[in-house]
């Protein structure tokens, strides 16, 4: 592949777009590209997030912050993510170009790989951005990764993308396999949403919440608002709200659910395949988010294997 001697910004990175034009998903980390620039803006992200990891972040989490042994002044060497995770969970950090497809992504937590975006976003725009980054991956998703209770739980989730392939193989008109499909996969994406990225958990002899989702514990602003506003309804986890709540990605959450531990989310990932196979997924609410037609295809084209 040629070499490029700009960064490795999002939507900036030339080494990346290159990669998709010859349809690489899975690449190799580019160390020497990332830029001054690029390694600025993780020092100052992973700065102003320190303060706010400690006072609203889930004990496990800070621990996995510890055991990556994470240089606040540099991006990470995935390697080096993977030399401290792996040993813990078996979990690693895998570099991909950008989008994958939603079966591919799920099936990859049940082999333990963790697709992990390389570009990280410009330091002029550190606040908010639409699709993930290094920042949002590596110190947002992979410090719970190095937890087993919680590295157990994604592994069950990727077991049931591998359920829902079965269901969808078992469908033989096209019209309703799409469907059905689509209400599926708008299921598991809304309860990945409300768990994985934007958890929270309630800490015994504590009172209020802590947060677990990657998409709070990589966002300076959201992850005191999902914590202390008033604005935000918090409930305990129920199976039957989450799979038909729709959710906007573009502006803070105004509904969390809580989950009372790691063991207990791994349950409800377990009552989450029951009721797939029960066919309780198949009529799920419409709304956000829209399945893309690669996200669909993914699992259809799966199941033809």
């Amino acid at each position: 592949m040629t070499a490029f001697s700009a960064g490795l910004t999002t939507t900036q990175a030339a080494f990346v777009e290159e990669a998709r034009s010859h349809g690489e998903l899975y690449i190799e980390q580019p160390y020497e590209l990332y830029s001054a620039e690029n390694h600025e803006a993780w020092r100052e992200l992973f700065a102003r997030m320190t303060d706010r990891w400690q006072r609203y972040a889930n004990p496990r989490f800070l621990q996995g912050i510890d055991t990556l042994c994470l240089d606040p002044n540099a991006v990470p060497r995935l390697e080096d993510v993977n030399r401290f995770m792996a040993p813990r969970t078996g979990f690693k950090a895998k570099a991909v170009s950008g989008y994958v497809p939603a079966f591919l992504f799920f099936d990859s937590l049940r082999k333990r790989e963790f697709p992990t975006t390389i570009t990280i976003r410009d330091a002029l725009q550190l606040d908010y951005l639409p699709e993930p980054d290094i920042f949002h991956d590596i110190a947002g998703h992979v410090p719970m990764h190095t937890d087993p209770a919680f590295a157990d739980a994604l592994v069950r989730f990727g077991e049931c993308a591998r359920t829902a392939v079965d269901i969808v193989r078992s469908i033989t008109d096209p019209d309703e396999q799409i469907r059905r499909t689509v209400s599926i996969t708008k299921a598991m994406a809304r309860f990945f949403w409300f768990t994985i990225e934007f958890g929270l958990m309630r800490i015994p002899g504590e009172t209020g919440v802590k947060a677990y989702g990657s998409g709070l514990l990589s966002s300076y602003g959201e992850l005191k608002h999902s914590i202390e506003s008033p604005d935000v309804q918090r409930f305990p986890l129920q199976l039957e709200w989450v799979i038909n709540q729709y959710f906007e990605i573009d502006h803070y959450q105004p509904l969390l659910f809580t989950v009372d531990s790691f063991e207990h989310l791994f349950e409800m990932v377990g009552e989450l395949e029951a009721w797939m196979k029960a066919g309780k997924l198949n009529n799920v609410s419409p709304g956000e988010p829209m399945m893309s037609e690669g996200d669909i295809r993914s699992f259809i084209d799966a199941s033809a294997v």
